[in-house]
């Protein structure tokens, strides 16, 4: 059964297509047309039109309406080289198909966690091929990576300078991203945030799924308590007792749990865990997983779930947000009512 790339690692099956490198090196002349963030339909997800982000499992409900707070959700790569189209450097954002996997994947099993926290808000971006992370050594490779990157960044510092001018209206904001989206949103807490006037108005920032330094911001910490506000949490999933050869990892690496909210490497027990949500969006499956911080990583335990006898796989990246869903939602709702307090 052919089954696409995303779907596969999100639901913890590695049986997929191998990915391609993008063709040739980077051309200028030779990129998707940027997205007018004028126009709704480059915005996967806004508070006002229906789409993926106001699903939500059985007995949950969509908040955003009634929010007082937004959410800046960038996705992760769906760009993977495993379909005819996805050959240049970065992806278009007017195809149906590829937009359809970042809806029905991303943002229905990921963004959705905080739409009872916020209104929610997911701008379309010509994000990087996969294969961007991965150049070899290849100086022409490394320089078309970089700049795939810049350009994908062009187009997140564009929606989201449309975004403040035109939707925010001086709400507090939830910055969130997991794996290219938290590339980027590294970027954009630097720029947009770190000692700079809008700070006041972060409530927390989910930066998941790529490695932050310690000290990587002048002004806004890591968050060290589920009450905290103003501050980041971060994480990367791998298997207890797995150290990653290719992945950043050490005490130099911060590094959240989600079921404690704590930096601290104290276990936390699958008796801890809200709930996780995999294949079937219809089922919150409690204590799916534990937590335990350890070296720069997020160490847990083989996931409990149908079928996960099959689980093979050591980095569980793609369950970063899923394994622990109802955590990091509750948090986000904690988080917005502790910012209201101060």
């Amino acid at each position: 059964m052919k089954i696409n790339f995303f779907y596969c690692i999100l639901l913890f099956f590695a049986a997929c297509k191998i990915p391609k490198d993008p063709k040739g090196i980077f051309d200028t002349a030779n990129v998707p047309k940027p997205p007018d963030y004028a126009n709704a339909n480059y915005w996967s997800a806004l508070p006002d039109k229906k789409d993926c982000a106001d699903l939500t499992p059985p007995s949950l409900k969509d908040g955003q309406l009634q929010a007082d707070v937004d959410v800046f959700f960038l996705y992760p790569t769906v760009y993977t080289g495993i379909k005819s189209y996805q050959t240049n450097w970065n992806a278009p954002v007017d195809f149906a198909s590829f937009n359809h996997d970042v809806d029905f994947a991303t943002v229905k099993y990921q963004a959705t966690i905080f739409n009872a926290a916020g209104r929610i808000y997911i701008p379309r971006y010509r994000q990087a091929h996969i294969k961007s992370y991965f150049p070899k050594g290849d100086k022409m490779k490394e320089a078309s990576a970089k700049q795939a990157f810049d350009l994908a960044y062009e187009d997140v510092k564009a929606a989201f300078e449309y975004y403040l001018k035109h939707y925010n209206k001086g709400r507090p904001i939830i910055l969130a991203g997991h794996s290219q989206g938290t590339t980027h949103a590294i970027r954009l807490l630097e720029e947009y945030f770190d000692g700079k006037p809008l700070q006041k108005r972060l409530v927390v920032a989910y930066l998941v799924g790529i490695p932050v330094p310690k000290n990587r911001y002048k002004n806004i910490k890591v968050c060290e308590n589920p009450d905290e506000t103003g501050c980041f949490c971060t994480w990367r999933t791998f298997a207890k007792g797995h150290i990653p050869k290719k992945s950043a990892h050490g005490k130099g690496i911060e590094v959240v749990n989600p079921l404690t909210w704590t930096t601290a490497e104290t276990y936390a027990p699958n008796e801890l865990n809200l709930g996780g949500v995999v294949k079937d969006f219809k089922k919150i499956r409690t204590g799916i997983a534990d937590a335990q911080v350890h070296d720069g990583m997020l160490w847990a335990s083989k996931p409990k779930f149908p079928g996960s006898f099959l689980l093979r796989i050591k980095n569980y990246h793609a369950g970063d947000y899923n394994l622990y869903y109802m955590n990091v939602r509750e948090n986000a709702l904690n988080r917005v009512r502790n910012f209201y307090k101060k």
